[in-house]
Parts: C-alpha cells; structure tokens; sequence
C-alpha cells in the first residue's frame, strides 16, 4: 500500500511539475476529489505564507519547483490550475448527466453547433478529459485583458474559468474516472469570435449626461473593477452585505445602458465566489439587489 501511493504521489508531484513548467500556477486539490486541499479562512491560522492576512487557493497556486514538490510530499494530492494567474480561459464542455439531466444538451454538440454559426471549426486547442466524460478546451488570453467566469453565457452546457476560477489538471483522478490529456501541449489563444461573446463591448449610454463624451462608460468600467475588488477580498460576516451594495451601486450603470447587465453579473458572480459564497446564494443576492438598482435608476443623475 505505501508502495502505491509513493507511486501515485510521484505520478501527481509530476503532473503538477509539468503545469508549473508551462507557466501554469498549480495548487494541492483533495486526494481523489476535486476541492482545495488548502485550509479556509475560518481555520486559517495567520502565520505562513497568510502571515498578513489569509491568502485563498488562487493566492497561493505556484510555478515554483520547490514548493510544489514540498507541497506533494506529503500525500497524493490531485492538481488544480488556477486559470486567471495562468493566463488561460478554459471552456468546459459538460455531460447532460453531469448537469443532473439526462435531457440536458451535451456541451460538446451545443459548442460545435455555436462555432458553425459562428463560420469557424471547433478550436484546435489543448484539451483535457474530464472525470465525467466531459471535455476541457485550453486556450490562452489576451495580455492585460481579464476574463472572468461563466455558466451558459456561451451556449447550454457550456461553462468558462478563468480569475476566480480553476480546472483539475491532467493526471488527477476521482472516483468517477480520471482526468487526461486528449492530444498534445499545443494551446492556441482564445478565438476573437468566443472573446466577443464572453466580453461584449457595452453599449454607450443614448440618455443626457453632464459628462464629456465617453466619460460615463470609462467611469463605469472603473467603478465595475472597484466594485468586484470589494466583493473579492471581502471577509466572513461581510460578504453578502458587499455583494448586495456592489449590486446596488452598479445597478445604475445597467439602467443607463453603460454596463450589460450580464456584464455585471458575471463579474460579481465571480467576485462572491471567490469570496467563499455559494453560486446559489451570489445569484439571489445579485438578482434582486439588481432588480432594485435597475428599477430606481431609470434616469441619469448628473451627480453620477
């Protein structure tokens, strides 16, 4: 048995040294599961590397050599890639069973159908085979441009990760299967076609302003970084609370058609999740923090 898992432990340690390799920052994930092996904040001790202040799994993935291997050392961990620190957007294309439907769309057949409407073939890109039978497309992001996550935003069955998200690296393994590679380490960049589906350009406000020209889109692109920085670093007992008001505040840029909505929302979205709330609950809080900032702000105040 200890045989074993010293060999399963090294198959792991080299998996994650061959991400790290690729400028991929890798971080421990359960033995045989796919969440965090990292401590949360309710635990976090504050010494170590969260000696000033509790630093999350996307704080701590690594390319270094010396901590990765002191980090598998110590049991068979699997492989998670954070995806924003690595520059990549990864497109994860789900199984109608792994959606809990067997009526679902399969995410391979829906993305292949959105890529013929599109006028191009499926990206030739590096790509991984999920636990699930499911498939991971790897693609890399423009510089200085930030991604966020996404859940159907691009077609039924079809999710993103990139900041605020992370992916199982080939070579891990859970009970239901294991996670490995299905072609070579060609990765190729994220198509400009599937970027304008995932960021969109907002649209220009048609109301009056006070503002010069462009101003009032410029503010709120500002205001919407501010506002998803505040929901993402927020701690245990505020979280909820910062989300709601982030609603709130940029709900108005919604109502005057600076920001899209779904802009908005995934940003935020993001932002709770990586602040430890569930999906679930950053979409209630969203919707009707939304529903209200929309409804209220139909006109533009020239305070703004």
């Amino acid at each position: 048995m200890t045989q074993l898992t010293d060999s399963r432990r090294g198959s792991l340690l080299a998996a994650a040294l061959t991400a790290a390799e690729r400028g991929w920052h890798v971080f421990p994930l359960r033995p045989g599961a796919k969440l965090p092996a990292l401590h949360g904040e309710r635990t976090c001790t504050r010494t170590g590397p969260c000696a000033e202040g509790h630093r999350k799994w996307e704080q701590r993935a690594t390319t270094d050599p010396d901590r990765i291997r002191a980090a598998w050392s110590r049991a068979p961990f699997n492989v998670g890639i954070a995806t924003g620190p690595s520059g990549l957007l990864v497109v994860d294309l789900d199984t109608p069973e792994h959606k809990g439907s067997s009526d679902a769309p399969d995410g391979a057949a829906t993305f292949r159908a959105l890529c013929e409407r599109a006028g191009h073939a499926v990206p030739d890109t590096y790509r991984v085979r999920t636990a699930s039978g499911g498939t991971h497309l790897y693609f890399t992001t423009p510089p200085h441009v930030r991604m966020t996550n996404t859940q159907g935003t691009v077609a039924e069955s079809v999710d993103t990760r990139a900041w605020g998200g992370y992916v199982v690296a080939a070579g891990s393994t859970t009970p239901a299967g294991a996670y490995e590679a299905l072609c070579g380490s060609v990765l190729t960049p994220l198509p400009s076609w599937l970027q304008s589906i995932l960021q969109p350009a907002p649209k220009r406000s048609q109301g009056p302003s006070m503002a010069a020209a462009g101003q009032p889109c410029r503010y709120a692109d500002v205001a919407l970084a501010d506002e998803t920085q505040k929901v993402a670093s927020a701690q245990v007992g505020e979280r909820e609370a910062k989300l709601f008001r982030a609603a709130r505040a940029l709900g108005r840029f919604v109502a005057w058609g600076d920001l899209p909505r779904h802009v908005v929302e995934q940003a935020l979205q993001a932002g709770g999740e990586a602040a430890g709330l569930s999906a679930a609950e950053c979409r209630s809080t969203l919707r009707s923090a939304l529903d209200w900032s929309i409804t209220h702000n139909q006109t533009r105040r020239a305070t703004a």
